[in-house]
């Protein structure tokens, strides 16, 4: 009954979000499914299990695979499309709303209005006077030689000529930026249609907002549950219901501690890489099992990546370091199997259950 109800009030919030979505068009439908294909895995599992149908492990994982590879073709038509929208806000602006550089700010807002207006978006608020003078101020003939200056939502585009490499001019221009101005606005190098680059400056309120306080209780509730489903696999994997025997919790600790470590260790290795870049992380939201402890976890960026490699060093660190721990306890595990030798594998290590324990801790 009450896994019922779990993908009852699953399906209506996948319902209420994409009523919400509707009105963004292709983009707020195609974040929508990013997140619909991310819940149908458990949406369907669950599903299945309230109505008597149980999916083994290999079925389980082919659904992740499957919607992992949704969610990266979405992803992939999201930015297309999200390329294809920006592209075509900037070439409807008229003659009138696009601004050479040098031009005084009060047009500038009076063109962002109507800019909006043209656009049929709500009423904005441009860059204050003060600040677009300011930020003109970065532009130089050794960085980027500005030659136009276009509203855009709440910020601007600045269209001209690149006169150096792309990352150090990034970096002198987003340096720049928060030495005159804060933290209070964001810098971008993109290419544009004509695939030329053109700088765009939004305010920082724009960025992604950290975790709510209630969200940072679901993850902590989602924790104690990964350790309850880690100590009842364990439990499993040795043969009985820890929850029905809970004075053998000696037995199980070790297994459970091994699933933790390196679903810890995971966590450590997103988390030290993005110190390291100086990129803010959500608190991970573990997902419970009972088959394997846990599926892992999902984390948000809580604030904006200066480029791919940054993405690339947060994504990959926590793979390679929960890998790293998982052959330092194979190896372990290897080395303590049999007593009085350096290294062998045991016959049990081949068979069924013992196989899959040591194929998980891998």
């Amino acid at each position: 009954m009450i896994t019922a109800l779990t993908v009852l009030v699953a399906l209506g919030i996948l319902g209420w979000g994409y009523v919400r979505a509707r009105p963004f068009g292709k983009l707020g439908i195609l974040a929508w499914l990013q997140s619909a294909v991310l819940m149908a895995p458990w949406l369907l599992f669950f599903g299945l299990f309230a109505g008597g149908i149980y999916l083994n492990l290999a079925g389980v994982l082919l659904l992740f695979v499957l919607s992992t590879g949704a969610y990266i073709a979405i992803g992939r038509q999201l930015r297309s499309a999200g390329q294809e929208a920006f592209s075509k806000k900037v070439s409807a602006m008229t003659p009138e709303e696009s601004i050479d550089a040098s031009a005084p700010s009060s047009t500038l807002e009076t063109a962002s209005q109507g800019a909006s207006q043209t656009l049929d978006q709500p009423e904005i608020v441009p860059i204050p006077t003060e600040d677009l003078k300011i930020i003109q101020g970065i532009f130089g003939t050794d960085t980027f030689f500005a030659t136009e200056t276009i509203p855009y939502q709440n910020g601007a585009i600045f269209r001209g000529n690149l006169r150096g490499e792309i990352q150090p001019t990034y970096d002198h221009l987003a340096a720049t930026l928060q030495e005159r101005l804060g933290d209070r606005y964001r810098l971008f190098l993109v290419e544009n249609q004509d695939e030329k680059p053109v700088v765009v400056i939004l305010p920082s309120a724009n960025d992604p907002q950290p975790a709510t306080l209630l969200q940072k209780g679901l993850a902590g509730v989602l924790l104690v549950a990964t350790i309850a489903t880690c100590l009842e696999t364990s439990g499993f994997l040795l043969g009985f219901d820890f929850y029905g025997a809970p004075e053998r919790y000696r037995e199980v600790l070790p297994i459970a501690s091994g699933i933790l470590t390196v679903l810890g260790a995971h966590e450590l290795g997103h988390w030290f890489l993005a110190r390291r870049h100086q990129v803010r992380l959500s608190f991970p939201f573990f997902i419970p099992t009972w088959q394997i402890g846990s599926f892992g976890a999902m984390t948000r960026f809580e604030s904006l990546l200066p480029n791919r490699s940054v993405l690339f060093d947060v994504a990959f660190a926590g793979p390679a370091a929960g890998g790293l721990v998982s052959i330092g306890l194979l190896i372990a595990g290897l080395l303590l199997s049999n007593e009085g030798s350096l290294f062998k594998v045991p016959t049990q290590f081949l068979r069924g259950r013992f196989w899959w324990v040591h194929w998980r801790e891998w």
